[in-house]
């Protein structure tokens, strides 16, 4: 009986150490159940579910999902495989033997490069011919200015000469009319508009200098537009011959009768010269106008010899009505001097009284005048005094 005793106790014990153990895989078999049906894997085979969900039953439930391991960065792992042994870890038995083939090695790059001076560009070779072209191009135009320059000088000189002549009272040398050396005549007056006529004066009797010679050239191509009349009419003999006589007259008396006096006028504020060129000027535009007109048998092409010249030849005709608006243009510019030059007039100090002052003064301060003056004074005495 006590036998018995004994062996119900130890069986008793050994189904008190085994309880456990069940209890622990009944738990496994019940976790990894419902994380079957849990996760739907009870689909796929077998093998495939056991080893995912070993693998989420290993993974650490608590652990940061966010957290990422440092040494699984790609570079850094990729830098860890490129690591060369060091000497003391090199085996030469590590590698497969080359049969006789020469295999170059490779050459890894370094880590930096050297700093390398890059060489600095040369100059352009040097040309002859380029440089010739260039220097002797230079050269011309440094000469040009220099002869302009010198051009300067000189005229600035002889203008200085001929200011401090006029300064002291003595004229610069003739030089109007501007004729060649080998001419018979020489020139009669001295002419300089920018030197012996004030600046707010200069543009006047410059347009009046203009005038003349516009009147001078309009005379010289009447000559030729008669003439050619006359070839075509033969009765036109007597016009042909006036415009010669026109052009010898009035070119010289238009120069000395009312150029010069408007000239003598602005340059010395003469009031004697401003009435004669008034007067003279006044007469010098009606025969502008008249010429214009162009009466026949008065030696002028005017608008109505060029209409009778358009009955013989049209050429002809054409050539005189040109000739006919020259002279028209002429009365015109006349008619604007005039009143420009009686404006610039108002202006100075010029009157009817000092006119007549001046007259007399220079009648009587005249050479001529007072040796006239005197030898009719004395004949006159000695007559008187002569005992009959």
């Amino acid at each position: 009986m006590k036998k018995r005793k004994g062996c119900g106790r130890r069986r008793r014990r050994g189904r008190r150490s085994s309880s456990p153990f069940r209890i622990c895989k009944v738990r496994h078999l019940g976790r990894i159940l419902s994380f079957f049906f849990l996760s739907g894997s009870f689909c796929q085979p077998v093998g495939y579910s056991l080893s995912v969900s070993m693998a989420d039953l290993d993974s650490n439930p608590f652990a940061d999902p966010n957290d990422v391991n440092p040494f699984q960065d790609p570079s850094v792992t990729q830098a860890g495989r490129n690591v060369q042994p060091s000497l003391a870890e090199y085996t030469p038995f590590a590698h497969p033997t080359h049969t006789g083939e020469n295999v170059p090695p490779t050459q890894t790059p370094p880590a930096y490069q050297p700093a390398v001076m890059q060489p600095t560009v040369e100059p352009p070779a040097y040309t002859q011919q380029g440089y010739g072209t260039e220097a002797s191009a230079a050269q011309s135009e440094l000469l040009r200015r220099q002869e302009e320059l010198e051009r300067k000088a000189a005229e600035l000189d002889r203008r200085e000469r001929e200011m401090q002549g006029i300064a002291a009272g003595t004229a610069g040398s003739k030089n109007w009319p501007p004729l060649p050396s080998w001419f018979p005549l020489g020139p009669c007056f001295y002419q300089d508009i920018t030197i012996e006529i004030p600046v707010q004066f200069q543009k006047v009797v410059k347009m009046l200098y203009y005038l003349w010679i516009v009147h001078a050239a309009t005379l010289c191509l009447n000559v030729l537009g008669c003439l050619a009349w006359f070839c075509v009419d033969s009765t036109r003999g007597v016009d042909f011959g006036l415009s010669i006589l026109w052009f010898i007259i009035f070119t010289p008396c238009s120069y000395l009768c009312w150029f010069r006096p408007a000239y003598k006028a602005f340059k010395s504020d003469s009031s004697f010269n401003f009435f004669a060129f008034f007067f003279i000027f006044f007469s010098q535009f009606v025969i502008h106008v008249m010429q214009s007109i162009g009466i026949p048998n008065w030696g002028n092409c005017g608008w109505i010899a060029s209409l009778a010249a358009l009955n013989r030849n049209i050429v002809v005709g054409i050539l005189l009505m040109f000739l006919a608006a020259c002279f028209t243009a002429s009365a015109v510019l006349a008619a604007i001097l005039i009143k420009k030059v009686h404006s610039l007039y108002r202006t100075t100090s010029a009157s009817f009284e000092k006119a007549q002052q001046e007259f007399a003064s220079g009648v009587m301060s005249n050479r001529t005048v007072q040796t006239a003056t005197v030898n009719a004074a004395s004949g006159m005495s000695q007559s008187a005094f002569k005992p009959n």
